[in-house]
């Protein structure tokens, strides 16, 4: 028997997946328990659409990450700060400023997690730091901390 998984199932498969299963497992356990529902006409065009509709979601992500990636590829970020004798920061410059200032300039929104420096940031000065804007698409941009 064909059922689609409502659930993921433990030794059957995950959720959303087709599987083929003995028909006492479909009709006394997964059936009955909501688990699973039994891979109709209706069911599979379901199935077929949550499909289509979760791999337009990939390609639409992928392809503002890219646009993202272009406006911000090798771009300074300038941030202004304080600092007191020889030219030492008060505090350190983090990527939560690095967001805002990506934010307030380009119109993109980043996440501060996404953002990895390259050691710290206590000076003056220019360091590079690299984005991840989705899975395998990174843009490397240079943050300029100047007073």
């Amino acid at each position: 028997m064909k059922v689609v998984l409502l659930q993921d199932v433990k030794g059957s498969g995950k959720k959303g997946e087709l599987v083929n299963v003995s028909d006492g497992y479909g009709r006394n356990y997964l059936l009955p328990r909501g688990l699973a529902k039994e891979a109709n006409a209706q069911a599979m065009n379901e199935l077929k659409n949550a499909a289509d509709s979760k791999q337009f979601k990939i390609d639409t992500q992928i392809k503002e990450a890219n646009e993202a990636k272009a406006k911000l590829e090798k771009k300074t970020i300038v941030i202004h700060a304080k600092s007191g004798k020889e030219g030492k920061l008060f505090g350190s410059i983090t990527a939560k400023e690095i967001s805002n200032e990506i934010k307030q300039r380009y119109n993109i929104v980043v996440d501060k997690r996404k953002i990895s420096i390259t050691g710290e940031i206590k000076q003056y000065g220019t360091f590079d730091a690299q984005v991840k804007l989705y899975n395998g698409i990174t843009a490397d941009i240079y943050v300029e901390v100047c007073e």
